[in-house]
């Protein structure tokens, strides 16, 4: 059923069924769903409720003045869904349809749950002020249409471009089209999310040095799949929440940009471009985030449609000038066929080799 989730919309699910077993329910009903999407926090549905001005902490209280915890039971594994609960899932995948997206992401959910109107959830939602197609709409310019509006900044656009502004005030985000778009790995890091490095310390302090540069400071990691080119970042990650890196480098998030979700539902020429356009012009803005781009090479082809730019070009340009920075991750293989071929991209970084771990460290990372 959840082949389609993005890992967040996973998560809520996940979420939704600690929920259940909080309130000692024997079931997962849309109120679940609902304090699953709050407490994920960080996806297109937590944005669009920010966006739309709904306190976050609201709908948690509102639900448990509806909502009656059930008797002292313990309750372990998987609870089954409510019909209600159901027809929300139902109504997601339709919504990710009607939108022409390959994906259903918490959005989807949060349009669900309010289409469900007989659910707890949607009884919560529309008590603190919000209809089905004010949401629709802010979904709509969050992932596409309205993007332009991150991008006009203090010029005082719509949507995310005033939540930028206006954040100091309200508590909305600086980096909406980021946190869209993308996962924070220092966040997972400071919540204790992130399994442990083990073997890759030698990797780690390379992309350190590399990364404290002036010129040529975003280090690429070559090696085969699987073998754990993702969790040297994340080690990364860890070190500079653990304040173990250089003092340039103690304020950075590490942020991996999810390139497929990007790309995802644009059906329109130009809609990609806004999109990665508004996440560059946040990063240039904020100064103080690393992107962390899997696979580096589909940045090349990444949104080309006919008439199109792709990603490799947005990036180029902002990469150049030392706006931004970013780490890659590929296989040699892809380098070599992909990025090698165009050299004013290839001279933006530097290259770290990370070959498989040995039987010892292998062993160890087993222990671990």
């Amino acid at each position: 059923m959840y082949e389609r989730f993005t890992d967040r919309a996973r998560k809520v699910m996940q979420l939704a069924n600690q929920e259940a077993q909080r309130f000692n329910h024997e079931y997962i009903g849309t109120e679940h769903i609902l304090l699953g999407l709050v407490k994920e926090g960080s996806g297109v549905a937590a944005n669009v409720l920010k966006n739309l001005e709904v306190d976050l902490r609201k709908i948690r209280l509102e639900v448990e003045k509806l909502v009656q915890s059930g008797p002292e039971m313990v309750t372990v594994g998987k609870l089954p869904q409510t019909p209600r609960a159901k027809k929300v899932i139902e109504y997601s995948m339709e919504e990710a349809r009607n939108l022409n997206h390959s994906y259903v992401g918490t959005e989807h959910i949060l349009l669900g749950l309010l289409r469900e109107q007989e659910g707890v959830a949607a009884q919560v939602l529309m008590n603190l002020g919000l209809k089905l197609e004010d949401v629709r709409e802010e979904v709509l310019n969050l992932l596409g249409h309205g993007l332009e509006g991150a991008e006009v900044g203090e010029r005082g656009g719509r949507g995310e471009g005033e939540s930028s502004s206006t954040s100091g005030k309200s508590g909305k985000s600086k980096t909406p089209a980021l946190d869209s778009f993308g996962r924070d790995l220092t966040e997972l890091a400071k919540k204790g999310e992130l399994d442990p490095v083990i073997g890759r310390a030698r990797e780690i302090e390379r992309a350190i040095q590399i990364l404290c540069r002036r010129t040529k400071n975003n280090p690429v990691l070559l090696g085969e799949a699987g073998v754990g080119k993702t969790a040297i970042v994340e080690g990364f990650a860890q070190k500079v929440i653990a304040g173990e890196v250089p003092e340039i480098l103690c304020d950075k998030r590490i942020v991996v940009l999810d390139l497929a979700m990007m790309v995802a539902g644009t059906k329109y020429r130009g809609q990609f471009e806004e999109r990665i356009k508004a996440v560059m012009t946040e990063v240039r803005r904020v100064k103080n985030t690393i992107l962390f781009i899997d696979e580096l090479h589909t940045l090349v082809g990444a949104g080309g449609a006919e008439g199109a730019i792709d990603a490799a070009n947005v990036l180029k340009p902002a990469l150049a000038r030392g706006e931004i920075q970013c780490i890659g991750a590929t296989t040699l293989d892809e380098y070599r066929k992909y990025i090698e071929k165009d050299n004013a991209l290839a001279r933006r970084f530097q290259e770290i080799i990370v070959e498989p771990t040995s039987k010892d460290e292998t062993i160890e990372i087993l222990k671990g």
